[in-house]
């Protein structure tokens, strides 16, 4: 009886865990497009050292 329990909730979590990984995405990010560069482009032939 206790091995069963522990299968059923074996077989739980891991149908969870596939149900989570195939649903849709429940993240609440921000729209944010495309943002603008506002720096300097470095040259190739530049070097810092």
């Amino acid at each position: 009886m206790k091995l069963r329990a522990v299968f059923n909730d074996l077989i739980q979590f891991i149908f969870g865990a596939v149900n989570r990984i195939f649903s849709p995405t429940d993240d609440e990010y921000p729209a944010t497009g495309v943002q603008p560069f506002e720096g300097d482009v470095r040259s190739s032939r530049s070097h810092d050292w």
